[in-house]
């Protein structure tokens, strides 16, 4: 019964571990003009491809170990930080954003 519990949990762990999310961080500003913008900060050992959104609209970029983008801006002064979306994972995961 032991090797069954045990197994299972190893099995449980290699699962979440697999699904887990890359550790980023988004800040927000507005600049001198009053335009929305955003950054993305990588806060892992890790290179990751992301993209950014706003209004249908997405920018895809590789982003280095504990490294942070450049700022995306917004393209009206109505868009605010709830009008962005960010999505980030690890680039070792999707080979056809590598590098040849």
């Amino acid at each position: 019964m032991l090797s069954k519990s045990l197994a299972f949990f190893i099995l449980l762990l290699l699962a979440t571990s697999a699904l887990a999310m890359p550790k980023i961080t988004v800040k927000h500003q507005r600049n001198i003009k009053g335009f929305s913008e955003i950054q993305v900060s990588n806060a892992t050992m890790e290179n990751l491809i992301c993209h950014v959104a706003i209004d249908g609209h997405k920018i895809l970029f590789r982003l280095k170990a504990i490294e942070a983008s450049r700022w995306f801006t917004a393209t009206d002064v109505r868009f605010n930080h709830t009008h962005f979306s960010v999505w980030c994972d690890y680039l070792k995961l999707h080979p056809k954003y590598q590098k040849d």
